[in-house]
């Protein structure tokens, strides 16, 4: 009897001791009503010593959404470079005789994520214009044959099938391809009436031709919609649900182009002719080719070639925009260093997320807590820890060459992309580099934090909170300005 109120009364020791090592700050958040239940966890090491300064749970996983671009940034970084540049080329195969083109016209994908985007307004119609200029100059006046997407550099599993029904159809749930375009989005232009009606659908921008809408939304007295659309990859139907504003004459929605490689044929086909260049096939790609048993590799002649920004760019991007379909892309684009065993059967995904795994595990780091399933995070299904996550962005600013390239692709809090208005107005504002993550019941952020003479990683993740999101927010506001103060 004696023992066991000895070893309580040294259990109770032990956990007060405990206690008395956690701040106050992360005490403070765990003790609020809305984490009865929530999982935490949160590390912050001084990055010239490596000191641990703050700590709390740290092998816990946990799913990071958008922080796991921190991963797939800093891999292909490493991997690719900062100053690589995807390519896609326009080229031909048969016979040019006289101005008549006798073959196909093909775009050639090079996986390029940001051909048209809108995040580089400059480059957004000139990859056209270009093609168009290099056809005129080698002398095509007529195509006697069709424009066909060869996308086959990846495979067309373009989206990753741990993702939520909900995501599917939506802008921020584009697949990847190997050909990719306009951020593989479209813009749905509605008219809304009075409450209670239905909206009135104008049309898209791009024209997506043969898209199909199916209009369950519902015109409210609402400030900003709760709508979404959804549908599947490949597919024409699109179903919209949800609450648009009432007496809006224009109201935008965004959604995901269901098959880029195939719109972009087209869209090339519809440009051509438009400029006095006739083409007689009806626009296609390598995936119905290949379905139909009619895609025929051959010696093809290439007309032009266009390339994206640096890489350093595009990652600059990913992250200040939490770009989900430039993360994925990258994650596939690593994959194609992925060797497969003979017979074996493995997506772009799980390539690239096998290169990666390879590429970190020689570099000393503990990749137990790494579950990944896609490049841009957002599975609900990934899972990640502070201590992994601290111990990437420690060697990133401790030990890459391309430190400078990461590290500013870190939106500042308080001043710029997905964290303009975290810590907006305090004592932390555009003190920290963090990139953001957010999901039903999900918050993290990771990145870098310079203060007091010191420069710091920081990363916490909080799951299954009981409470709305910007409340959390404010929270992990408060934390951080308690243990920074």
């Amino acid at each position: 009897m004696a023992r066991k109120i000895y070893v309580s009364l040294l259990l109770f020791s032990v956990a007060l001791s405990l206690s008395a090592q956690i701040p106050q700050p992360i005490r403070n958040l765990l003790s609020h009503p809305a984490m009865r239940g929530a999982s935490f966890s949160i590390l912050v090491r001084d990055l010239r010593s490596g000191e641990t300064c703050f700590a709390y749970d740290t092998l816990r996983q946990l799913t990071p959404a958008s922080v796991m671009k921190t991963v797939t940034t800093a891999t292909a970084l490493e991997l690719l470079g900062e100053d690589y540049r995807f390519a896609t080329s326009l080229s031909y195969d048969g016979s040019l005789d006289d101005g008549v083109l006798r073959g196909n016209l093909y775009i050639e994908g090079g996986g390029d994520p940001s051909l048209g985007s809108s995040h580089l307004l400059s480059e957004r119609a000139r990859f056209m214009e270009d093609w168009i200029a290099a056809l005129r100059k080698a002398g095509i006046r007529s195509v006697e044959g069709a424009v066909v997407s060869d996308e086959s550099l990846f495979d067309t599993e373009g989206i990753s099938p741990k993702w939520v029904r909900e995501d599917l159809g939506n802008y921020y749930g584009a697949g990847c391809y190997g050909i990719s375009v306009f951020d593989n989005l479209y813009r749905l232009i509605l008219r809304t009436g009075a409450t209670g009606s239905r909206p009135k659908l104008l049309g898209t921008e791009p024209e997506i031709p043969g898209i199909r809408f199916h209009d369950y939304l519902t015109v409210g007295a609402v400030a900003s919609d709760s709508s979404y659309i959804w549908g599947a990859p490949f597919a024409s139907d699109r179903y919209l649900y949800g609450v648009v504003p009432a007496n809006r004459e224009r109201y935008v929605l965004k959604g995901d182009i269901p098959d880029p490689a195939l719109f972009l044929a087209g869209y090339l086909t519809s440009g051509l002719e438009k400029a006095g260049i006739r083409v007689s096939g009806q626009p296609t790609c390598h995936r119905l080719l290949k379905e139909a048993g009619r895609w025929k590799p051959g010696k093809r002649t290439t007309i032009v070639t266009t390339y994206s920004p640096p890489l350093r760019e595009l990652v600059r991007i990913t992250n200040h925009a939490s770009h989900n379909l430039f993360a994925d892309a990258l994650i596939k684009t690593i994959g194609l260093r992925y060797h497969p065993r003979k017979g074996e059967v493995i997506s772009s995904f799980d390539r690239g997320i096998r290169v990666l795994r390879a590429y970190w595990e020689k570099r000393g780091l503990d990749l137990s807590s790494v579950w990944m399933c896609d490049g841009s995070g957002l599975a609900a299904m990934n899972k990640l820890s502070t201590a992994f996550v601290v111990d990437l962005l420690s060697y990133m600013k401790n030990g890459s060459s391309n430190r400078t390239a990461f590290s500013t692709s870190l939106p500042k809090v308080g001043v710029a992309g997905s964290v303009r208005n975290f810590l907006k107005g305090s004592a932390l504002q555009g003190k920290a580099s963090l990139k953001s993550g957010s999901m039903s019941r999900v918050k993290g952020y990771a990145g870098y934090l310079e203060t007091g003479g010191h420069s710091y990683a920081v990363a916490l993740f909080v799951n299954n909170y009981a409470c709305d999101g910007r409340e959390m927010t404010r929270l992990i506001e408060r934390l951080l300005l308690g243990l920074f103060d």
